[in-house]
């Protein structure tokens, strides 16, 4: 007895798409070629051994698995001739055999996978990835951002920690921090992208690669990185940043500011916590940036804080508000110390409001 049966040798001899589909596949890549004949196959076979064999076995819900395992795999117009493809196998079981085996919620179903196939397929196609390529790419970046964040060790008499809380638990935000050691010279920089989570992450991403690479290379470190971003295309949205730069032999420190939220010193001697003077414009706004610099020393018990404005600013407040509720708050560092309730602070200071955040102390024990 023949594998195909006449009835069903009719059907296939009918069907438009074979002649075309034989001729494509010798034009497609070799990797894309042999992943669609075999999706081809496995499709076509389970419309065959369905019918010979046993539904049960060979179910006609399989053709979704494969539809969605060609929507990572398959270009777009590969996937386009498995989707034909995946047509005539659902034609086979619904027309060889006695019982009817396609009805219409498996016809949604597969309506379904195909357009979400078709999605993911195009997505790729843009990316010019395949597979899941692109996921790591994400990943890979992500990483990158992170590693980037970490601030260089620093000897034993000094401390530091970064925080940073991205919006809606994304991996990625608008809130970046990059930084540099040569030497006794430490230099850290806090930036803000306008936007938050995910929106604001793609171009907070671009530019922690060109700030790191600024940083520690140029003498005015934000007048470099205005004048990038005055070359840029406009319409992208504002960048505001604060750049510290800190000698560990003698604790002298200069805080230059771009739009910023203002830095904050914690004085020992004192026992409270001081507004930084350092001024400036949004970067990217004017060609020539002026900043008012802000100079002192770290001694003995003192410490800095550096964070963006998510971590002060609320839906219907003022910022002053928001940053005489910081100085409140980092009040409850002291009993801890520095290094314990730095990520308590940005808990309790972004709790209520949805947006990202990050901080970075530096003291001296």
């Amino acid at each position: 007895m023949p594998l195909i049966p006449p009835r069903l040798r009719a059907i296939l001899v009918r069907v438009p798409f074979l002649v075309p589909l034989v001729r494509f596949v010798r034009k497609s890549s070799s990797k894309d070629r042999h992943l669609l004949v075999a999706f081809v196959a496995a499709a076509l076979l389970i419309g065959v051994l369905g019918v010979k064999v046993s539904v049960l076995w060979f179910s006609p819900s399989l053709l979704i698995l494969i539809t969605l395992l060609a929507g990572l795999q398959l270009k777009l117009r590969s996937l386009a001739v498995l989707l034909c493809a995946v047509a005539v196998a659902l034609t086979i079981l619904d027309v060889s055999a006695d019982d009817r085996y396609v009805g219409p919620g498996l016809l949604i179903a597969v309506g379904v996978t195909a357009v979400l196939a078709w999605l993911m397929a195009r997505t790729r196609g843009s990316l010019g990835v395949q597979g899941l390529r692109g996921d790591a790419m994400l990943l890979e970046l992500r990483d990158r951002l992170k590693r980037q964040s970490e601030l260089p060790a620093l000897p034993k008499d000094w401390g530091a920690k970064v925080v940073l809380k991205q919006a809606g638990g994304s991996s990625f935000g608008g809130d970046f921090v990059v930084s540099m050691r040569e030497g006794d010279r430490v230099e850290i920089a806090v930036v803000d992208v306008s936007g938050k989570g995910v929106d604001a992450g793609t171009r907070a991403l671009m530019l922690s690669g060109t700030f790191g690479g600024l940083l520690g290379s140029v003498g005015d470190f934000l007048g470099a990185c205005n004048a990038y971003l005055h070359r840029q295309r406009e319409g992208e949205g504002f960048v505001t940043a604060v750049h510290l730069s800190l000698d560990l032999a003698t604790g002298g420190y200069v805080i230059t500011s771009a739009g910023h939220p203002p830095v904050v010193k914690f004085d020992a001697g004192t026992g409270t916590w001081r507004v930084s003077a350092a001024k400036g414009v949004v970067l990217g706004v004017v060609p020539d940036l002026h900043c008012e610099p802000d100079r002192g020393v770290l001694r003995k018990g003192d410490a800095l804080m550096l964070y963006t404005d998510g971590l002060i600013e609320q839906p219907g407040r003022d910022i002053d508000a928001g940053l005489d509720r910081l100085l409140g708050e980092a009040e409850r560092l002291l009993p801890s110390g520095f290094a314990g309730g730095a990520r308590q602070l940005v808990t309790s200071m972004s709790s209520g409001h949805n947006d990202d955040c990050a901080l970075v102390l530096i003291w001296r024990p």
